[in-house]
Protein backbone atom coordinates (compact mmCIF):
# COMPACT_ATOMS: atom_id res chain seq x y z
CA UNK A 1 0.00 0.00 0.00
CA UNK A 2 1.74 3.24 -0.92
CA UNK A 3 0.08 5.41 1.39
CA UNK A 4 0.12 3.68 4.81
CA UNK A 5 -0.83 6.57 6.88
CA UNK A 6 -4.48 5.79 5.29
CA UNK A 7 -4.42 2.25 6.37
CA UNK A 8 -6.44 0.74 8.84
CA UNK A 9 -5.58 -2.14 10.72
CA UNK A 10 -7.39 -1.75 13.90
CA UNK A 11 -11.05 -4.53 14.03
CA UNK A 12 -13.45 -1.99 15.34
CA UNK A 13 -12.11 0.38 12.77
CA UNK A 14 -12.83 -1.77 10.09
CA UNK A 15 -16.03 -2.52 11.24
CA UNK A 16 -16.69 0.96 10.57
CA UNK A 17 -16.11 1.40 7.02
CA UNK A 18 -17.84 -2.22 6.60
CA UNK A 19 -20.89 -1.24 8.49
CA UNK A 20 -21.00 2.46 6.27
CA UNK A 21 -20.34 0.57 3.06
CA UNK A 22 -23.54 -0.43 1.51
CA UNK A 23 -22.97 -1.72 -2.19
CA UNK A 24 -19.65 -4.03 -3.00
CA UNK A 25 -18.11 -4.31 -6.37
CA UNK A 26 -17.72 -7.91 -7.14
CA UNK A 27 -15.41 -8.70 -10.07
CA UNK A 28 -15.15 -12.08 -11.88
CA UNK A 29 -13.34 -13.05 -14.73
CA UNK A 30 -14.86 -14.16 -17.64
CA UNK A 31 -12.20 -15.55 -19.99
CA UNK A 32 -9.74 -12.41 -20.31
CA UNK A 33 -12.28 -10.03 -19.63
CA UNK A 34 -13.40 -8.72 -16.22
CA UNK A 35 -17.01 -8.89 -14.92
CA UNK A 36 -17.82 -6.46 -11.96
CA UNK A 37 -21.29 -5.91 -10.43
CA UNK A 38 -22.36 -3.42 -7.84
CA UNK A 39 -24.20 -6.01 -4.91
CA UNK A 40 -25.48 -5.29 -1.95
CA UNK A 41 -24.22 -7.22 0.88
CA UNK A 42 -23.83 -8.26 4.49
CA UNK A 43 -20.60 -8.94 6.24
CA UNK A 44 -19.48 -11.25 9.08
CA UNK A 45 -15.78 -9.88 10.90
CA UNK A 46 -14.05 -12.39 12.81
CA UNK A 47 -10.41 -12.69 14.26
CA UNK A 48 -9.83 -15.25 11.65
CA UNK A 49 -10.97 -13.38 8.36
CA UNK A 50 -13.89 -11.29 6.45
CA UNK A 51 -17.05 -13.12 4.76
CA UNK A 52 -19.29 -11.56 2.89
CA UNK A 53 -22.78 -12.83 1.57
CA UNK A 54 -24.28 -11.88 -1.90
CA UNK A 55 -27.74 -12.47 -2.71
CA UNK A 56 -29.38 -12.37 -6.45
CA UNK A 57 -31.18 -14.34 -9.15
CA UNK A 58 -30.98 -18.46 -9.27
CA UNK A 59 -29.44 -18.28 -12.42
CA UNK A 60 -27.53 -15.82 -14.75
CA UNK A 61 -23.64 -14.82 -15.45
CA UNK A 62 -22.57 -13.90 -12.35
CA UNK A 63 -23.25 -17.99 -11.27
CA UNK A 64 -21.75 -19.22 -14.46
CA UNK A 65 -18.56 -17.12 -13.81
CA UNK A 66 -18.29 -17.87 -10.22
CA UNK A 67 -18.87 -22.06 -11.27
CA UNK A 68 -16.38 -21.57 -14.14
CA UNK A 69 -13.42 -19.65 -11.80
CA UNK A 70 -14.23 -19.32 -7.65
CA UNK A 71 -11.51 -16.48 -7.31
CA UNK A 72 -13.01 -12.92 -7.21
CA UNK A 73 -12.32 -9.34 -6.43
CA UNK A 74 -14.29 -7.03 -4.11
CA UNK A 75 -14.10 -3.29 -3.52
CA UNK A 76 -16.14 -1.50 -1.56
CA UNK A 77 -16.18 2.63 -0.45
CA UNK A 78 -18.21 5.08 1.80
CA UNK A 79 -17.36 7.93 3.18
CA UNK A 80 -17.41 10.30 0.31
CA UNK A 81 -16.52 14.22 0.71
CA UNK A 82 -14.68 16.50 -1.69
CA UNK A 83 -11.99 18.35 -0.48
CA UNK A 84 -11.63 21.46 -2.10
CA UNK A 85 -8.49 23.45 -2.83
CA UNK A 86 -7.52 26.36 -3.58
CA UNK A 87 -5.50 24.78 -7.05
CA UNK A 88 -6.69 21.86 -9.03
CA UNK A 89 -3.95 19.48 -7.83
CA UNK A 90 -4.92 20.24 -4.11
CA UNK A 91 -8.36 19.23 -4.32
CA UNK A 92 -8.87 15.49 -2.90
CA UNK A 93 -11.71 13.02 -1.52
CA UNK A 94 -12.46 11.94 2.36
CA UNK A 95 -13.55 8.38 2.09
CA UNK A 96 -13.10 4.76 3.58
CA UNK A 97 -12.52 1.65 1.74
CA UNK A 98 -11.99 -2.16 1.85
CA UNK A 99 -10.44 -3.81 -1.36
CA UNK A 100 -9.30 -7.72 -1.39
CA UNK A 101 -10.23 -10.97 -3.21
CA UNK A 102 -11.22 -14.58 -2.32
CA UNK A 103 -12.72 -17.36 -3.12
CA UNK A 104 -17.17 -17.23 -3.80
CA UNK A 105 -19.31 -20.25 -3.39
CA UNK A 106 -22.82 -20.45 -3.86
CA UNK A 107 -24.38 -21.39 -1.03
CA UNK A 108 -26.66 -24.44 -1.48
CA UNK A 109 -27.68 -25.49 2.30
CA UNK A 110 -30.70 -24.15 3.13
CA UNK A 111 -30.22 -23.50 6.90
CA UNK A 112 -26.80 -21.32 5.48
CA UNK A 113 -28.65 -19.77 3.18
CA UNK A 114 -31.26 -18.19 5.83
CA UNK A 115 -28.55 -17.38 7.85
CA UNK A 116 -27.12 -15.57 5.17
CA UNK A 117 -30.14 -13.60 4.19
CA UNK A 118 -30.77 -12.57 7.40
CA UNK A 119 -26.90 -11.26 7.83
CA UNK A 120 -27.34 -9.25 4.78
CA UNK A 121 -30.84 -7.50 6.45
CA UNK A 122 -29.17 -6.84 8.90
CA UNK A 123 -26.44 -4.78 7.65
CA UNK A 124 -28.57 -2.93 5.15
CA UNK A 125 -31.24 -2.26 7.27
CA UNK A 126 -30.00 -2.68 10.88
CA UNK A 127 -33.07 -4.52 11.56
CA UNK A 128 -33.32 -8.54 12.36
CA UNK A 129 -35.73 -10.31 10.64
CA UNK A 130 -37.00 -13.38 12.28
CA UNK A 131 -39.45 -14.21 9.23
CA UNK A 132 -36.67 -15.81 7.36
CA UNK A 133 -36.43 -18.42 9.96
CA UNK A 134 -40.01 -18.77 10.28
CA UNK A 135 -40.32 -19.02 6.40
CA UNK A 136 -37.67 -21.73 4.61
CA UNK A 137 -39.42 -21.27 1.44
CA UNK A 138 -37.89 -17.97 1.54
CA UNK A 139 -34.47 -19.54 0.34
CA UNK A 140 -35.73 -21.16 -2.36
CA UNK A 141 -36.53 -17.91 -4.58
CA UNK A 142 -33.06 -16.32 -4.89
CA UNK A 143 -29.50 -18.29 -4.93
CA UNK A 144 -26.35 -16.88 -2.19
CA UNK A 145 -22.97 -16.14 -3.00
CA UNK A 146 -20.69 -16.12 0.43
CA UNK A 147 -16.85 -15.26 -0.57
CA UNK A 148 -14.90 -16.22 2.03
CA UNK A 149 -12.31 -13.10 1.61
CA UNK A 150 -8.47 -14.50 1.30
CA UNK A 151 -6.86 -10.95 2.05
CA UNK A 152 -7.91 -7.26 1.63
CA UNK A 153 -6.68 -4.02 3.05
CA UNK A 154 -8.85 -0.85 4.68
CA UNK A 155 -8.08 2.98 4.14
CA UNK A 156 -9.50 5.79 5.27
CA UNK A 157 -8.74 9.30 4.61
CA UNK A 158 -10.94 11.20 6.91
CA UNK A 159 -11.11 15.03 8.15
CA UNK A 160 -10.09 13.13 11.48
CA UNK A 161 -7.15 12.04 10.56
CA UNK A 162 -5.90 15.77 9.34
Amino acid sequence: MRRDDREVKNMEEIQEILDACKVCRLGMADGDRIYIVPMNFGYELEKDGLTLYFHGAREGRKLELIRKNSMVGVEMDCGHELIEGNVACQYSYYYGSVIGDGKAEIVEDPQEKLKALAVIMKHQTGKDFPDFAANPKLEKTVAVIRVRVGSYTCKCHSKEQI
